[in-house]
This record gives C-alpha cells, structure tokens and sequence, in this order.
C-alpha cells in the first residue's frame, strides 16, 4: 500500500496543475470508485462540475483538494491506486474516475483516477474546523484553512507535517500497552506510516517491533521520532518506494527508495550495520523485517 512519501509525491506532482483549475467534465466509469461518497450531498458529477480547485493537500495517506463553495474532493489510493496527469484525450487501463481540468498554467488536462484492485476511491465531502487550529494538512500553501474533511478528521498528523506535536505523539506512545510496530501503524496517532517504513525507521532507531511501547524511554522515543522523519525525508526525496508497476507518480514514472532499503525485504541478507542476517517474521497478516542483533527486544 502506497505510504506518506509515494502520496506526497504525487500531491506535489498535482499541485501546480489542480491549483486553480476550473473542473470542466467528469466522467464517472466504475461507480465502486464512489463507495465513500455521500449521495445525500448531491451526484459525484453534479457537485464537482463547474467547481475551482484551490490547492492539493495531504494528511498522512489522505488527499484532498479544496473547492471554491467550501467542500472538498477526497481522494485515497487504498493498495493500488494512481492520480495520473494526461493530456486530452489520453486514456489509461483502468481508469476508474476521469476529471477535465482547465489549469490557469497548463491549459487543459485530465486526472485520470487509475486503480487496479478498487481499495482506493474518491468523494466530496464537507470540511470540519481543525481540533488544534492549525491548517488541515500540508500543503504548498504557506499557510492554508484549519479546516479538514470529515473523512478525515480522525486521522492524525503525520510526522513531516509542521504541526504535528512531538510531545503528544511521545507521552501518548509511553502510555501505549501495545508493541511500538502497532502503535507506529496507528493512524490515530501517528499518519502516514505503513510497513515498510516503519520496519526501516525501526531498524534505524535499533528497536526491536514487538518492544511495548511503554517500555520505550521519552529519550528513545524521540530518537525514533527523528529516524521515522529521516526515513520518509530520504524517500520522499528518491520519488517514494516502488516494487511493481502500480506505484508511480502523477507521470508514471515509478519511484526508486527500495534500492535504498535497510530492512524491508532483505530477509537473509547481511545488516548493513553489524552483518548478522535480517531476520523476517509473521506480524499483522503481513511480515516484519529486523536484525536480531541490532534490534534486541528489551
């Protein structure tokens, strides 16, 4: 499932073509796409139809693209879902949602809602005031509304955002009776963090997965606060992590961190730290990757 970076990569890839744009057609070709959205406030079609796009804005796994009359075009990727830029007339195998934009910059251009398994799906929703009165997520805005859809709300701030609080997310995860993997995979505490990263963040933190949170010190804490930020930091740089062809940017162009991985995926390989193979283990109907040296359970 596409993480924080390969979402912000595409937002960013958005952004300078949404911002602005006046919505001018949307053709709507695989309804389960919708499953989100709310009827009562009006067709898919007929709400977005004529609407200006104002920015392009993430929390954690979430995008979201505010309208003029105050709602917003709710977009989640789920396992396998592409926002693709496209000329027009341009189509691409599975399109599920195809959105006409005029771009004050571009000109015209389609956004072509691509996904294979039908996890993901977009939906216009209303906003909600921010509990915390900063801007509902990041942007490339300087400062945008402290408003985020009701979809979203429950979800927290994720680490790379400027508002997220370092101190809560610290004495809320030494409160935690649960292992640190599942309170990093918590959306509701922390966003944007999937498997992958978080095994690598793990491993850079040296912190075995199934370490009790609680037992973690605030000192510990904070470290693998800073190695969770330097973690995504890196990989967003490098375009997001990319193992098959479903995950790409608003080019499909496919990212490339899964060159750099320290952890994920290299079961039986020497640590780059101490060389001790990498050890994998069940965990959640999925696997966690970590090195029985480095990261001993205390």
């Amino acid at each position: 499932m596409p993480e924080l970076p390969e979402v912000e990569v595409v937002r960013a890839g958005l952004e300078p073509a949404v911002t602005g744009a006046l919505i001018t057609g949307v053709d709507v070709l695989d309804s389960r796409s919708l499953r989100r959205h709310d009827a009562a406030s009006g067709t898919f079609i007929d709400v977005l139809e004529g609407r200006r796009i104002l920015a392009a804005v993430r929390r954690g796994k979430f995008l979201w693209f505010p309208l003029e009359n105050g709602t917003a075009l709710v977009t989640h990727l789920g396992m396998s879902g592409q926002m693709l830029l496209r000329a027009p007339g341009v189509d691409d195998r599975l399109t599920r949602i195809r959105i006409g934009i005029e771009s004050p910059d571009h000109g015209e251009l389609l956004v072509n809602f691509v996904d294979q398994r039908i996890f993901g799906g977009m939906a216009v929703d209303r906003m909600l005031p921010t509990g915390d009165g900063f801007p509902g997520g990041f942007s490339g805005a300087v400062v945008g509304p402290a408003l985020v859809p009701s979809q979203v709300a429950h979800i927290a701030r994720d680490p790379l955002d400027p508002a997220f609080d370092d101190g809560r997310f610290v004495g809320v995860l030494g409160r935690k009776a649960t292992g640190i993997k599942r309170a990093l995979l918590d959306q509701t505490l922390i966003s944007g963090i999937g498997n992958i990263y978080a095994d690598e963040a793990l491993w850079a933190a040296k912190v075995h997965y199934e370490q009790q949170s609680a037992t973690l010190s605030g000192r510990r804490a904070v470290v693998l606060l800073a190695e969770i930020r330097a973690v995504l930091a890196k990989a967003l740089a490098e375009g997001g992590t990319s193992f098959d062809a479903q995950y790409v940017n608003v080019n499909g162009v496919s990212g490339y961190f899964a060159h750099s991985l320290n952890a994920y995926g290299r079961q039986g390989q020497p640590c780059m730290r101490c060389g001790t193979a990498i050890r994998r283990e069940k965990f959640m109907n999925r696997s966690s990757h970590f090195c029985p040296r480095c990261q001993r359970r205390r």
